[in-house]
């Protein structure tokens, strides 16, 4: 899907337009051969760099071609898939191209949720001419998403515990190793985010501002509070994931202790029966109340060991 965005100079009025201006925006999400080969042989640019976002294992970093004079940042952003009724928390890579600064172009292989919010122009200050700030923008939000991300999967692994400790299923043990995968997805690419923008800060890969400044250090201390916040989580969650194991464990042995018990108490009368039950000469065999006696034995002896059972912790 191909769509052009454009920030008027005059009236600072964000629009969506059908033709490239110098100062545009380029959302390329999931494109065509064909939408490709058009915005290439428009703006005169090899395609090369709009492919390399297209790649779902594509690693985060920075690619400048002095020839072309473009340069492209390739960051990880945090997105939700829903999976048999269950969210996925993952990641995929984001292009971003700077022309000859002239177009700003944004690649991904789907929608996701920061380019959904610059058009719908829900980021204040932004404008698609200043392509510096956008690229810092986009890295401020990206972080700030993570976060969020984040808080979501520690209140989820939180709610799933409280199952786990009435359940002896193993559902909620691989909700939890789900959350796992996923933190360590989101923190490897919170880590390789870091370094997109630690570069950023240090080399003259974008032209400076210093009003924009302010925005990448945000930027940065965001991410950094996202890693943190992800090794925080992941440690909770491992030792919880050991410890929901061991309850799982504990739950099954009280069960079998409970059965096991139950079937004891409930051989005795069985076993009494089985005995009289002989063609042979037995006590009581001849009585008239030889079935009420030997019922009362049998609940006598039953309720006996049900007490001392009971007074081991048996039951």
């Amino acid at each position: 899907m191909l769509n052009i965005y454009n920030t008027n100079l005059k009236t600072n009025k964000f629009e969506k337009i059908k033709e490239f201006k110098p100062g545009s925006w380029i959302s390329l999400v999931n494109p065509s051969e064909d939408e490709i080969k058009f915005v290439c042989s428009n703006l005169n640019i090899e395609d090369e760099f709009i492919k390399y976002p297209l790649d779902y294992e594509e690693q985060a970093r920075i690619d400048v071609d002095d020839d072309t004079n473009m340069t492209l940042f390739v960051i990880d952003v945090p997105i939700i898939e829903d999976n048999n009724d269950e969210k996925n928390y993952t990641t995929m890579p984001l292009g971003m191209i700077v022309v000859r600064d002239e177009f700003f172009i944004t690649v991904s292989l789907k929608k996701n949720r920061i380019i959904d919010s610059f058009e719908k122009n829900r980021i204040k200050g932004m404008c698609t001419y200043k392509k510096t700030r956008f690229v810092l923008q986009i890295l401020y939000l990206n972080a700030s998403f993570y976060l969020n991300d984040l808080k979501k999967i520690n209140k989820e692994a939180e709610n799933t515990v409280k199952n786990l400790q009435k359940s002896m299923q193993n559902k909620e043990l691989l909700q939890l190793l789900n959350l796992e995968n996923s933190l360590v997805y989101i923190t490897t690419s919170l880590k390789a985010n870091e370094l997109v923008m630690e570069k950023t800060a240090r080399g003259k890969i974008l032209k400076a501002y210093e009003e924009d400044d302010e925005i990448l250090e945000d930027a940065i201390i965001e991410n950094r509070q996202a890693i943190e916040m992800g090794k925080i989580y992941s440690d909770i969650l491992s030792g919880t994931m050991d410890a929901s194991a061991s309850i799982i464990s504990n739950n099954l042995n009280a069960v079998m202790k409970l059965l096991t018990s139950i079937t004891i108490v409930l051989s005795i009368p069985t076993l009494i029966a089985s005995i009289w039950g002989m063609n042979v000469e037995l006590p009581f065999a001849h009585s008239t109340y030889g079935f009420a006696i030997m019922m009362g034995i049998s609940i006598a002896i039953s309720a006996i060991t049900f007490i001392w059972l009971k007074k081991k912790d048996m039951l």
